[in-house]
Protein backbone atom coordinates (compact mmCIF):
# COMPACT_ATOMS: atom_id res chain seq x y z
CA UNK A 1 0.00 0.00 0.00
CA UNK A 2 1.29 3.45 -0.89
CA UNK A 3 1.84 6.28 1.59
CA UNK A 4 -1.13 8.10 0.09
CA UNK A 5 -3.44 5.08 0.39
CA UNK A 6 -2.36 4.65 3.99
CA UNK A 7 -2.97 8.32 4.82
CA UNK A 8 -6.40 8.30 3.17
CA UNK A 9 -7.37 5.20 5.14
CA UNK A 10 -6.16 6.80 8.37
CA UNK A 11 -8.03 10.09 7.87
CA UNK A 12 -11.72 9.17 7.85
CA UNK A 13 -13.66 11.13 5.24
CA UNK A 14 -16.84 10.70 7.28
CA UNK A 15 -15.51 12.93 10.06
CA UNK A 16 -15.34 15.91 7.68
CA UNK A 17 -18.81 15.57 6.18
CA UNK A 18 -22.13 17.13 7.26
CA UNK A 19 -24.31 14.71 9.22
CA UNK A 20 -26.63 13.95 6.29
CA UNK A 21 -23.67 13.00 4.06
CA UNK A 22 -21.79 10.76 6.50
CA UNK A 23 -23.54 7.62 5.28
CA UNK A 24 -22.20 8.27 1.77
CA UNK A 25 -18.57 8.72 2.86
CA UNK A 26 -17.51 5.39 1.36
CA UNK A 27 -18.85 6.11 -2.11
CA UNK A 28 -16.41 7.27 -4.78
CA UNK A 29 -18.35 10.42 -5.58
CA UNK A 30 -18.09 14.13 -4.78
CA UNK A 31 -20.44 15.03 -1.92
CA UNK A 32 -22.09 18.41 -1.22
CA UNK A 33 -20.94 20.02 2.02
CA UNK A 34 -22.83 23.34 1.84
CA UNK A 35 -22.34 26.74 0.29
CA UNK A 36 -22.02 25.25 -3.19
CA UNK A 37 -18.85 23.38 -2.16
CA UNK A 38 -18.18 19.66 -2.36
CA UNK A 39 -15.90 17.12 -0.74
CA UNK A 40 -14.03 15.79 -3.77
CA UNK A 41 -14.29 12.25 -5.08
CA UNK A 42 -11.73 10.06 -3.26
CA UNK A 43 -10.10 8.77 -6.46
CA UNK A 44 -9.66 12.37 -7.63
CA UNK A 45 -8.08 13.31 -4.30
CA UNK A 46 -5.77 10.32 -4.55
CA UNK A 47 -4.67 11.31 -8.07
CA UNK A 48 -4.01 14.90 -7.03
CA UNK A 49 -1.97 13.79 -4.03
CA UNK A 50 0.06 11.39 -6.15
CA UNK A 51 0.86 14.23 -8.57
CA UNK A 52 1.65 16.59 -5.69
CA UNK A 53 3.88 14.01 -3.91
CA UNK A 54 4.05 15.71 -0.48
CA UNK A 55 6.83 14.41 1.76
CA UNK A 56 7.73 14.82 5.44
CA UNK A 57 9.03 18.28 6.24
CA UNK A 58 7.20 20.04 3.40
CA UNK A 59 5.48 23.38 3.90
CA UNK A 60 2.11 22.92 2.18
CA UNK A 61 -0.71 25.23 1.10
CA UNK A 62 -4.21 23.80 0.50
CA UNK A 63 -6.25 26.30 -1.53
CA UNK A 64 -10.01 25.83 -1.31
CA UNK A 65 -9.71 23.48 1.65
CA UNK A 66 -13.48 23.06 1.95
CA UNK A 67 -14.33 20.31 4.43
CA UNK A 68 -10.71 20.09 5.58
CA UNK A 69 -10.39 16.45 4.55
CA UNK A 70 -7.53 17.03 2.10
CA UNK A 71 -5.86 19.32 4.65
CA UNK A 72 -5.88 16.50 7.19
CA UNK A 73 -4.55 13.97 4.66
CA UNK A 74 -1.74 16.35 3.73
CA UNK A 75 -0.97 16.79 7.43
CA UNK A 76 -0.66 13.02 7.80
CA UNK A 77 1.66 12.81 4.79
CA UNK A 78 4.09 15.43 6.13
CA UNK A 79 3.67 14.62 9.81
CA UNK A 80 7.29 13.65 10.35
CA UNK A 81 8.26 17.26 9.70
CA UNK A 82 8.83 19.89 12.37
CA UNK A 83 11.73 21.59 14.03
CA UNK A 84 14.96 19.96 15.08
CA UNK A 85 13.99 20.07 18.77
CA UNK A 86 11.05 17.78 18.01
CA UNK A 87 8.22 20.32 18.26
CA UNK A 88 5.54 20.19 15.59
CA UNK A 89 4.98 23.21 13.37
CA UNK A 90 1.91 24.18 11.34
CA UNK A 91 3.21 22.61 8.17
CA UNK A 92 -0.11 22.59 6.28
CA UNK A 93 -2.16 25.74 5.82
CA UNK A 94 -5.64 25.49 4.34
CA UNK A 95 -7.41 28.59 3.05
CA UNK A 96 -11.16 28.77 2.46
CA UNK A 97 -13.52 31.63 1.58
CA UNK A 98 -16.63 30.35 3.40
CA UNK A 99 -16.40 31.29 7.07
CA UNK A 100 -18.76 28.52 8.18
CA UNK A 101 -16.59 25.98 6.35
CA UNK A 102 -13.45 27.33 8.03
CA UNK A 103 -15.02 27.00 11.47
CA UNK A 104 -16.32 23.48 10.78
CA UNK A 105 -13.12 22.13 9.25
CA UNK A 106 -10.85 23.65 11.90
CA UNK A 107 -13.13 22.22 14.57
CA UNK A 108 -12.82 18.77 13.02
CA UNK A 109 -9.03 19.04 12.84
CA UNK A 110 -8.95 20.05 16.50
CA UNK A 111 -11.29 17.22 17.50
CA UNK A 112 -9.08 14.70 15.72
CA UNK A 113 -5.93 16.06 17.32
CA UNK A 114 -4.33 17.23 14.08
CA UNK A 115 -1.68 19.64 15.38
CA UNK A 116 0.37 20.30 12.24
CA UNK A 117 -2.40 21.89 10.16
CA UNK A 118 -4.68 24.90 10.32
CA UNK A 119 -7.48 26.35 8.21
CA UNK A 120 -7.70 30.10 7.72
CA UNK A 121 -10.38 32.35 6.28
CA UNK A 122 -9.11 33.37 2.85
CA UNK A 123 -8.65 37.06 2.15
CA UNK A 124 -10.92 37.82 -0.82
CA UNK A 125 -8.35 40.26 -2.21
CA UNK A 126 -5.48 37.75 -2.13
CA UNK A 127 -5.15 34.34 -3.75
CA UNK A 128 -3.39 31.76 -1.60
CA UNK A 129 -1.61 32.81 1.59
CA UNK A 130 1.58 34.77 0.83
CA UNK A 131 2.36 35.24 4.54
CA UNK A 132 3.21 31.54 4.82
CA UNK A 133 5.24 31.32 1.60
CA UNK A 134 7.36 29.88 0.17
CA UNK A 135 5.59 26.52 -0.08
CA UNK A 136 7.11 23.23 -1.16
CA UNK A 137 3.70 22.02 -2.32
CA UNK A 138 0.47 23.82 -3.26
CA UNK A 139 -2.79 21.93 -3.84
CA UNK A 140 -5.71 23.78 -5.46
CA UNK A 141 -9.12 22.11 -5.26
CA UNK A 142 -10.93 24.53 -7.56
CA UNK A 143 -10.86 25.13 -11.31
CA UNK A 144 -8.74 28.06 -12.51
CA UNK A 145 -9.58 29.86 -15.73
CA UNK A 146 -7.11 30.10 -18.59
CA UNK A 147 -3.93 29.25 -16.69
CA UNK A 148 -2.52 28.50 -13.27
CA UNK A 149 -2.63 31.83 -11.39
CA UNK A 150 0.78 33.48 -11.27
CA UNK A 151 0.07 34.55 -7.68
CA UNK A 152 0.25 30.91 -6.63
CA UNK A 153 3.31 30.13 -8.73
CA UNK A 154 5.03 33.07 -7.02
CA UNK A 155 4.30 31.45 -3.64
CA UNK A 156 6.09 28.22 -4.62
CA UNK A 157 9.57 27.56 -3.31
CA UNK A 158 12.32 26.67 -5.81
CA UNK A 159 11.85 23.00 -6.60
CA UNK A 160 8.22 23.19 -5.47
CA UNK A 161 5.18 21.54 -7.06
CA UNK A 162 1.70 22.96 -7.61
CA UNK A 163 -1.33 20.88 -8.64
CA UNK A 164 -4.37 22.76 -9.97
CA UNK A 165 -7.19 22.03 -12.44
CA UNK A 166 -7.22 24.61 -15.25
CA UNK A 167 -10.29 24.78 -17.47
CA UNK A 168 -11.08 21.24 -16.35
CA UNK A 169 -7.61 19.84 -17.06
CA UNK A 170 -5.50 18.69 -14.11
CA UNK A 171 -2.26 20.65 -14.37
CA UNK A 172 1.03 20.15 -12.54
CA UNK A 173 3.50 23.03 -12.29
CA UNK A 174 7.09 22.41 -11.23
CA UNK A 175 9.21 25.40 -10.28
CA UNK A 176 12.90 24.90 -11.09
CA UNK A 177 15.57 25.30 -8.45
CA UNK A 178 17.53 27.45 -10.87
CA UNK A 179 15.69 30.79 -11.25
CA UNK A 180 17.09 31.08 -14.76
CA UNK A 181 15.06 28.10 -15.95
CA UNK A 182 11.42 28.15 -17.04
CA UNK A 183 8.57 26.81 -14.94
CA UNK A 184 7.42 23.43 -16.30
CA UNK A 185 3.74 22.52 -16.66
CA UNK A 186 2.20 19.13 -17.49
CA UNK A 187 -1.42 18.05 -17.99
CA UNK A 188 -3.10 14.91 -16.62
CA UNK A 189 -6.69 14.41 -17.76
CA UNK A 190 -10.11 16.03 -17.37
CA UNK A 191 -11.80 16.74 -14.04
CA UNK A 192 -14.71 18.82 -12.76
CA UNK A 193 -14.32 21.26 -9.87
CA UNK A 194 -16.08 24.34 -8.56
CA UNK A 195 -14.55 27.56 -10.00
CA UNK A 196 -11.50 29.13 -8.38
CA UNK A 197 -12.28 32.70 -7.35
CA UNK A 198 -9.31 34.98 -7.90
CA UNK A 199 -8.65 38.70 -8.30
CA UNK A 200 -8.75 38.45 -12.08
CA UNK A 201 -12.37 37.24 -11.81
CA UNK A 202 -13.45 40.39 -9.96
CA UNK A 203 -14.33 43.75 -11.52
Amino acid sequence: MSRIDDAMRTVAREAFLPEKQKGSAGFDIALPIGGGSTCSQPTTVRTMLELLDPVPGNNVLDVGSGSGWTTAILAALIREGGTQDGTVTEAVTGVELLVEMVDRSQGTLDALGVTNARVLHADESVLGYPDGAPYDRILVSADARGSVPQELVDQLAPGGVLVCPVDGVMTVVRKPVDPGQDVQASQYGLYRFVPLVSRRDRP
